[in-house]
Parts: structure tokens; C-alpha cells; sequence
């Protein structure tokens, strides 16, 4: 991690925090910190800063902030995927909160088999802690909002048209005509990337009804957990 990422629960008062669990172990353990030394830190939803180490004790270790920068400005991205295998689920929400993501939407569709819905990756807590992750490996501290749709139908018809308007509308889908457009300008962007399988051409054509043009990435077929990353370094200038 680049930065310990803290919560309002780990603040004691405005300049003064205390951290432990998964933190301490590594700043003790990684950063071989001691007393007296500064480490990097974030406040969740808030500034950047350094934390001066004043107290090491056996569970817990407490930092003097002081609070000197914003983080990195967000990706001006929409992201909807089509939900994918649960193993997966985990390295999407690192890469998409440390490449700047701020709304992501997991829909259904045809190909996304509805036990992975039951996924405990999906869990708010687990959600949560990779977000974190990604944040920390980015010294990032604004959280992404993750939404989660069961039913595609409802949720191409009645949220889409809304959550895309005045946007860039852009399909990510095997076969397409046009090659993924390379971002000279940070254009506010909706993008849609479908689950393993791809959408159905019934799904492609809903969603390109409402305005989106259908892209690729060439003639190989990459995993969803790779094309991420490689949409959203091709589309926006970082």
C-alpha cells in the first residue's frame, strides 16, 4: 500500500489517529516503521497527508497528522459490467478504485449465471475492504460507488437513459466495427462492458437503442478483469 487509508473511526481527534490490524502489521512488518518516523496516510472521503509515528504499543499504533493535499481527480467514467465470476469480483473493484472509477454498476444478463449473485464478494464488508485496497495503491481516499442491478431489462429501460445522458455512450463487445477511440481529452464517458460470454445480440441491441456505439479491442478476446484496465487506459489521458 502507498497510503494507510483511514476511517472517521480511526480519528481521535482532528490531527491525531490511531490505526491496527492489517496497518499496523504493515508498518511495522513492510515499512519497518519506528518512532519518530512518517508514513503516508488518507482519510477516507477527505485529504492526503503524512502521519508522524508518536506511539508503537503492542495492538495499536497512533500518528500525528498533518494534512497537506487533495487526492488524484476521478475518472469522468460511468462503468457498467455485466456481473462476473466471483473470483474475479475482487480484482474489478481493486482495479477500478485505483485507476480512479467512481460509479460502477453490476447488472445481469443472459450469460451471468444467477448463483453468482449469492457471491459473498458482494458483500457490503467485502466490497468495501478491496475498494480500499485500490485506493491505497493509488493514494486515493474518495470511495467508488458501487451499484449492484438484478434485472437487465429494468435497468437498460428506466436508469440507463438517465445515468448516460450527456455522456460519450460507448459499448465494449467482441466483433464490433470501430476500434476503441484513444482518449486525448477526459470526455465524460458511459461505458459498457458485458460479462464472460458477451451480451446476447437481443442486450446489444437494447443497449445500442438508447444511443451507444458498439467498440472493440481487436481480434482477441480478453477477460473482463483485463479489458477494465485496458478500455479505461486506452480511453482517458491519466
Amino acid at each position: 500500500m502507498n497510503i494507510l487509508l483511514l476511517f472517521p473511526s480511526n480519528m481521535l481527534s482532528e490531527d491525531i489517529a490511531e490505526i491496527s490490524g492489517r496497518q499496523l502489521k504493515h508498518v511495522e512488518s513492510v515499512l519497518e516503521a519506528k518512532i519518530g518516523d512518517s508514513v503516508n496516510i488518507g482519510l477516507v472521503d477527505g485529504a492526503l497527508g503524512s502521519g508522524k509515528i508518536t506511539v508503537i504499543e503492542k495492538d495499536k499504533i497512533k500518528l500525528q497528522i498533518h494534512w497537506h493535499s487533495q487526492p488524484p481527480p476521478a475518472l469522468p467514467v460511468t462503468l457498467i459490467i455485466g456481473l462476473p465470476r466471483p473470483k474475479m469480483l475482487k480484482r474489478i473493484l481493486q482495479t477500478i478504485s485505483t485507476m480512479g472509477v467512481k460509479d460502477l454498476y453490476f447488472i445481469h444478463s443472459w450469460k451471468v449465471e444467477k448463483s453468482f449473485w449469492q457471491s459473498p464478494w458482494l458483500n457490503d464488508d467485502k466490497i468495501l475492504d478491496n475498494c480500499v485496497l485500490g485506493l491505497e495503491q493509488a493514494k486515493d481516499t474518495m470511495l467508488p460507488n458501487i451499484h449492484l442491478r438484478k434485472r437487465f431489462k429494468p435497468f437498460v429501460e428506466d436508469e440507463l437513459p438517465t445515468i448516460s445522458n450527456g455522456s460519450r455512450k460507448l459499448l465494449a463487445h467482441p466483433n464490433e466495427d470501430n476500434d476503441c477511440p484513444l482518449g486525448t481529452d477526459n470526455t465524460k464517458t458511459t461505458l459498457v462492458i458485458g460479462p464472460e460470454g458477451g451480451f446476447t445480440t437481443y442486450e446489444v441491441d437494447k443497449i445500442k437503442s438508447l444511443g451507444f456505439e458498439g467498440i472493440n479491442l481487436g481480434p482477441r478476446i480478453l477477460r473482463v478483469e483485463t479489458a477494465v484496465p485496458v478500455l479505461l487506459a486506452k480511453l482517458f489521458k491519466h
